[in-house]
């Protein structure tokens, strides 16, 4: 749990009797053959083992990433041919297959290092993201991945299959280990990750800033090393100081699918954030466990002082499950006369999943 300043976040509670909300501080508390792995070897057969940082194939696609100051773009962290992107033609969940396939395989098999399984987890979740916004429904992807883990579950561990696909990958992430930077962009807005060396402060591993009328806030994951948690920093230039901040986003139990309001879409389709969350009837809000004043090296840039709230670590998931192409929305609540007053911050969805599964993996 980081610390956003030299002490941990003060934990809050809500006053009894309170119409407002208001919290207060309590003190601190703190892959083979096509008669085995099909689907993964059809594609890594025909391809040769490939650098990321050289091959054309890759450049111009996916995500980009900085290792020792060098930047470059197409690689999207799985094995190497399916780190390109899905050509339009192509059936979206086609590199879902063939992604899980390696995770599922992983999992089953212990094949690869705690970095080189989250590399994995941060492919198959980036793909998943690409066949959603490429219009494959939840529930077709959710087949698709199953359709992956009952196939490895076929074949046997020490099977050459198995053995064959775990040398490919490992080939295709020899740079790996030394990548410290992603950046994945979004319709609107993307997020920035970061897993360089622990720290003695916290820093943004993930991030996104977005900048509102009366504001500007950053949402994202914060930690020192490792595991990190779900924070908002938000700073604002007349001073005004916010007693809670506000998490709003789909509740799937009550809408099993995205809420888009095309009807607020502009001539070319793009569709603002405020327009990707459902109606408040159809959405949840997540409190903060704590706030705290933001420590410097979490304050947007530009910001000389802000504040920061912490939320629960099943926020962060309920984010991850959503879809890329929703928003969330970050609700700061401002004591005034009467009632209070509220400005609103809002965040692409896009490939938060992926980027938190980019982050340090915890050692197993």
């Amino acid at each position: 749990m980081p610390n956003l300043r030299r002490t941990s976040l003060l934990p809050l509670r809500e006053k009894e009797g309170s119409s407002a909300q208001r919290w207060e501080d309590e003190g601190s508390r703190s892959v083979g053959r096509r008669d085995g792995l099909a689907g993964v070897e059809s594609v890594e057969m025909r391809r040769r083992r490939c650098d990321p940082s050289s091959s054309p194939a890759l450049k111009g696609a996916g995500p980009s990433f900085s290792r020792k100051g060098r930047r470059f773009g197409g690689l999207t962290l799985a094995v190497c041919t399916a780190l390109s992107a899905v050509p339009a033609h192509a059936d979206p969940t086609a590199l879902v297959y063939e992604r899980a396939v390696m995770v599922a395989a992983d999992a089953r098999c212990r094949l690869f290092t705690p970095e080189l399984g989250a590399a994995l987890a941060a492919a198959e979740a980036q793909a998943r993201g690409a066949a959603l916004r490429a219009g494959a429904s939840e529930a077709v992807v959710g087949q698709t991945e199953q359709r992956a883990w009952a196939k490895v579950s076929t074949v046997p561990c020490n099977s050459r299959d198995i053995a064959v696909a775990a040398d490919r990958v490992r080939s295709a992430f020899q740079g790996y280990s030394r990548l410290d930077r992603m950046s994945y962009p979004g319709e609107i807005a993307g997020w920035q990750a970061v897993r360089g060396t622990p720290r003695q402060v916290s820093i943004w591993r993930l991030s996104q800033t977005d900048r509102f009328g009366g504001g500007v806030a950053t949402l994202g994951l914060a930690g020192r090393d490792g595991p990190a948690s779900l924070i908002v920093v938000a700073s604002f230039p007349d001073g005004a100081q916010p007693y809670t901040a506000r998490l709003v986003l789909r509740d799937q139990g009550l809408a099993p699918e995205p809420f888009l309001n095309m009807l607020q879409a502009d001539a070319r389709g793009g569709l603002p954030l405020a327009s990707r969350l459902p109606p408040r009837s159809a959405t949840q809000s997540v409190l903060p466990e704590a706030r705290d004043t933001a420590d410097k090296a979490l304050l947007p840039a530009g910001a000389r002082s802000g504040v920061a709230f912490r939320f629960p670590r099943s926020a962060a998931e309920a984010i991850a499950a959503l879809d890329p192409r929703e928003s969330v929305a970050v609700e700061f609540a401002f004591p005034s006369a009467g009632r209070d007053s509220v400005r609103t911050a809002y965040f692409e969805v896009g490939d938060f999943a992926a980027g938190r599964a980019f982050l340090p993996a915890p050692q197993r």
